[in-house]
């Protein structure tokens, strides 16, 4: 999977006051949250932009003041006018200790119920799995090659590498072939026709 280089300056103020002087001067304030200590520091956008702005899953290799951390992006705090990012934590990832964490789904194949006419709607764009930091995959993947018109697919039916669980519920669906209004028209008028008596020809 893809890793985004950040590099980072430590800091040793921290609050809102200096969180706020640190924003006018353009920089974001970060936490990184580790197993036996926390590393406060600060970056710019332009570090982190590949790493925030994408629906890519992305390891984040850090860099402050020269030590390294591998860690993954665990939550983003945006400003509610601007959309600028006013905060980051990062979690680092511990060779021998599972970390559970969200990767998209993507699909595999052609739906023969979208060359039917149908719509292919995504219900869930993300799964929720837990596993090794070195088991850590890019993205899950579903085959939609049955998927029917009218039918839908699910968490269960996604292709589960070695050494990954899932904790999504399987019952979910994670995307569904819509049937158009058009298709709905005809099959409506259809049965119509057939539940209509042909009329019999009179006599006298």
């Amino acid at each position: 999977m893809q890793v985004v280089s950040v590099k980072g300056q430590s800091r040793t103020n921290f609050g809102k006051s200096a969180n706020k002087v640190l924003r006018r001067e353009g920089m974001i304030p970060a936490v990184l949250y580790s197993k036996d200590k926390v590393v406060h520091f600060s970056t710019t956008h332009k570090e982190v932009k590949s790493l925030v702005y994408t629906p890519d899953f992305k390891k984040a290799s850090i860099n402050v003041e020269g030590s390294e951390y591998t860690c993954l992006l665990q939550d983003i705090t945006f400003h509610p006018v601007t959309d600028e990012i006013t905060h980051i934590d990062f979690l680092q990832l511990v060779d021998a200790i599972p970390v559970k964490t969200e990767v998209p789904v993507k699909f595999e194949g052609v739906s023969p119920g979208v060359k039917e006419g149908g719509k292919l709607i995504q219900t869930m764009r993300k799964i929720k799995i837990k596993c090794l930091p070195k088991d850590l995959i890019g993205e899950l993947v579903i085959d939609i090659t049955d998927l029917e018109l009218g039918k839908a697919t699910r968490v269960s039916n996604i292709a589960v590498p070695e050494g990954i669980e899932i904790l999504s519920n399987a019952a979910t669906p994670v995307a569904n072939v819509e049937v158009p209004r058009a298709l709905k028209s005809e099959d409506a008028a259809a049965a119509k026709e057939q539940d209509t008596p042909a009329e019999e020809d009179a006599t006298e």
